[in-house]
């Protein structure tokens, strides 16, 4: 199994927690981050642009993905404009549609044809990818979120999307496929080889980079330690 470094895919942290970020930014395999307003919400995080601003500070030069936060089209544009004075390195997450199931074409083209920098999220069908694609500006910076993670959660497999995605965008250097809600960590390695772009890869699987190469014996014997402790410390008596 190929190491991390050797991967061509771009590996980016998801989350809200700045002390992590600010402990990820160190990485050289962490290309970029991305955050959204539930992981915002889960990290109590009171006031969206402090927070962004302070992200900032830390996240100078790599990629960082910033979603708006309004239901409403106009709105949606105003904090478009307004995420994108933040900073160089900043993307702006708008996802395909709005709550209400309206779908966002008319300002995604809007937008990249302005030059914004667009990170297009909840993307769930290749029809949804297509619709998007074809009102994007080819000469500006996009990514197309793909939430492979939760595809797979509705037991589609997320690889034939991704597969016609890579088809339609290679010729593009522009625009990036990303893979969002990664569940494990074998889905980095699985994208690298399906020619994603990125893969966004919260906190928690981070943490479990260590196990890549692992002997799966030594795993196997430490996994039946950790049952035997587990039952003593219960005090089970059978």
């Amino acid at each position: 199994m190929k190491k991390i470094n050797n991967l061509k895919i771009k590996i980016f942290a998801d989350g809200a927690d700045l002390t992590k970020i600010s402990h990820l930014n160190n990485k050289k395999y962490i290309a970029g981050f991305t955050t959204n307003p539930s992981l915002m919400k889960s990290s109590n995080v009171k006031n969206y642009e402090t927070f962004s601003k302070k992200l900032l500070k830390i996240v100078k030069k790599k990629s960082i993905s910033f979603e708006v936060t309004s239901d409403d089209i106009s709105e949606m544009e105003i904090q478009a404009y307004k995420i994108n004075s933040w900073g160089k390195n900043v993307f702006i997450k708008i996802p395909f549609t709005n709550s209400k199931g309206k779908k966002n074409l008319k300002l995604i083209k809007k937008l990249s044809h302005n030059n914004i920098k667009l990170n297009i999220t909840a993307l769930f069908t290749y029809k949804q990818v297509l619709e998007v694609y074809r009102v994007l500006n080819k000469n500006s910076e996009s990514y197309l979120s793909i939430f492979a993670g939760r595809i797979a959660d509705t037991g589609i497999d997320p690889s034939i999307i991704i597969k016609q995605t890579s088809k339609l965008v290679k010729k593009n250097r522009k625009i990036k496929i990303l893979w969002a809600s990664c569940r494990e960590i074998y889905s980095i390695f699985q994208a690298d080889k399906l020619n994603c772009d990125i893969i966004t890869v919260p906190y928690s699987l981070l943490s479990k980079l260590k196990l890549i190469g692992k002997n799966l014996n030594i795993y196997s014997v430490e996994t039946s330690r950790d049952f035997f402790k587990d039952s003593k410390d219960i005090k089970f008596n059978l």
